[in-house]
């Protein structure tokens, strides 16, 4: 996710901004904004930060007050335009944001209709305008009414060259906190950035807005009630910090999938919460309903995702949906149908074996919609639409917030095709849509209680296995194949998933007392199936382990451990019981003394074939 940092005192505002910019992990560009006597002047670059660092050396900058940004795109592609800041029209207001403004297209014909000149495709330039139409000299109180007029999430930083003693800092969604010092104060989108210069720290909260000066800050909500606020002191080390003081970047980003979840529907849902907005989709509601088949290409963990996307759309939108792996694909001589769809799914949006499907594809006529997470990627390049995950930079090797927004995407995207192809009513999608939002706050129930998978995930029988199996059916059969690529990956204890129904069929000879069975069982449709596929594995001695639903105590007279789930719409499980399995591989690779981050032979991106 992009990243903001702030700093007023003493020091060179250009040294702290960029000391904290590398600490924000994925950026496609980089900028900062400083006042002084001449106004704010402002300096980006597109790419490492690096580039911004020799703009600056050949330009510098100074000044007591400035504020910094990296990018990691979501509105317009990664160019300087689209860098931040952002200035209103007098390039008097400078603002950096990390978020989305739901309603910016709104409110960006709004200010437009008012004489307002854009000059970027982003949301975020739409807060600049604004904070400059309610500024009558409060900054403060100009940022404030905004940000009542704005729908989303934000991590604001805002300075104004008329007051050049005060940084305004604001909260909604995206976590940002506030630095204080001696005789200076700093902004941060995490800890990390500032613990160079300070460890005494103030946590803004939701709908919160903090006036930031050299002396002090005050705090109040967006309707302009005091808040009272404390200073915490932080004792972790900078390695601590840069991961928000978790050991690892795989835990970080496994507890950052509440906050991702809620950011990849942003936007993405109609006022009435009755249907799906996807706006760079670029393929016509003609041809999506003369579309006769979908094909969805990938990789690793983006496949797993694909095949639950495979059980959604054909559930729902009843279009018969082929799975490929992409490095598969362009070998078996692929028949296209006319008005095809295919649907690349990728993290990075470089995966060589997706890219070269993606060419073959359009190649033959096909209309290509990718689901990727970095724009301007070469995948979402060369594709008609795309749907932007908002998972934000993974740094840890094994995928896990990309994973869970991807199945999220695919939710979305099914129930956009249901509608558009009149297989589901409105009501049914309404439905559907609430079941998302409940997704997030269910997942950090999850996260709440993580003691049980730790404490399993430390038992010697499970810590010390060679081998394990994964059972799932229906949509928990990708959450099988997960699990199990998340264990192998980063425990390296040699796992294997199958349907739970074919474990008859072969599997079941490999079945002993020292083989961990975890099995995916929520409640739902195939629940029974489920447990008469685990009183088979008990019968033969086999050690299990079950998911299930909370509540569902009848499971652990079939189990030798049970982790729980909330109660979940089955359809959208697999983003729910991802979490413990996630957790569990974790735990294990933990116990087992191995590089979480860094799994021996693997590479983030696999720009090879």
């Amino acid at each position: 996710m992009s990243g903001v940092v702030g700093y007023i005192g003493d020091k060179n505002p250009v040294e702290v901004l960029v000391a904290g910019l590398y600490r924000i992990k994925g950026h496609d560009s980089a900028g900062v904004a400083v006042v002084n006597d001449e106004g704010v002047t402002a300096v980006k670059s597109l790419g490492k930060l690096e580039n911004l660092e020799a703009k600056l050396a050949a330009q510098p900058v100074t000044g007591h007050l400035g504020i910094g940004h990296a990018r990691w795109a979501t509105h317009g592609v990664p160019n300087e335009t689209n860098a931040h800041p952002h200035f209103d029209a007098l390039n008097e207001i400078a603002v950096v944001h990390n978020g989305i403004i739901e309603n910016y297209q709104e409110l960006r014909t709004s200010l437009q209709q008012e004489g307002v000149a854009f000059r970027s495709q982003t949301d975020s330039e739409t807060l600049a305008h604004l904070i400059r139409k309610y500024y009558q000299g409060n900054l403060f109180k100009a940022v404030q009414q905004a940000l009542r007029c704005a729908k989303g999430a934000w991590a604001l930083g805002v300075v104004s060259r008329h007051n050049p003693d005060v940084l305004i800092v604001a909260r909604q969604g995206s976590p940002v906190v506030v630095g204080v010092g001696d005789n200076e104060a700093f902004m941060g989108s995490d800890v990390s950035a500032i613990i160079k210069y300070t460890r005494d720290v103030v946590y803004l909260d939701h709908g919160q807005i903090c006036e930031v000066r050299r002396d002090g800050i005050k705090v109040e909500d967006l309707d302009g009630n005091p808040v009272q606020h404390e200073v915490v002191h932080v004792d972790w080390d900078d390695s601590a910090a840069e991961k928000d003081g978790f050991p690892h970047f795989m835990l970080k980003e496994i507890h950052q999938q509440p906050e991702v979840i809620r950011n990849t529907l942003r936007g993405r849902i109609s006022d009435d919460a009755s249907d799906v907005n996807l706006s760079d989709i670029n393929i016509s509601e003609a041809d999506i309903k003369a579309c006769p088949r979908i094909t969805i290409v990938a990789c690793g963990t983006s496949w797993h995702a694909g095949m639950v996307g495979k059980y959604l759309i054909e559930r729902f939108a009843e279009i018969p949906v082929e799975l490929d792996l992409a490095s598969e694909y362009r070998y078996r001589d692929p028949i296209v149908e006319k008005n095809a769809i295919v649907i690349p799914v990728s993290q990075s949006g470089e995966t060589a074996d997706t890219m070269e499907a993606v060419r073959l594809a359009k190649s033959q006529g096909a209309r290509i919609l990718a689901v990727v997470n970095t724009v301007g990627s070469s995948v979402a390049r060369e594709s008609n639409g795309v749907i932007y995950l908002q998972a934000g930079p993974e740094v840890s090797i094994a995928s896990t917030k990309a994973y869970t927004t991807q199945v999220t995407a695919f939710a979305l995207l099914t129930i956009w095709l249901a509608r558009i192809r009149g297989t589901m009513t409105k009501d049914q999608a309404k439905d559907m849509i609430a079941e998302l939002r409940t997704l997030p706050d269910k997942m950090q129930l999850v996260l709440n209680n993580q003691e049980p998978i730790k404490a399993l995930a430390g038992k010697q029988k499970y810590r010390d296995a060679q081998s394990a199996f994964f059972l799932g059916r229906d949509y928990n059969y990708p959450s099988a194949l997960e699990g199990s690529l998340k264990l192998k990956e980063v425990s390296y204890i040699h796992a294997e998933a199958y349907p739970a129904g074919e474990l008859k069929h072969g599997p079941i000879a490999l079945v002993t007392n020292e083989m961990p069975v975890i099995c995916v069982a929520p409640k739902g449709n195939i629940y029974d199936k489920m447990v008469s596929n685990i009183q088979s594995i008990k019968a033969r001695a086999g050690l299990v382990i079950s998911i299930a639903t909370e509540g569902d105590t009848a499971i652990q007279a079939y189990s030798d451990d049970v982790l729980y789930i909330p109660e979940c719409y089955e359809p959208f499980s697999p983003i729910l019981v991802a979490l413990p399995l996630q957790l569990f591989a974790y735990y294990v690779a933990v116990n087992r003394g191995c590089d979480v981050d860094q799994p021996r032979n693997l590479a983030k991106s696999v720009i090879v074939e």
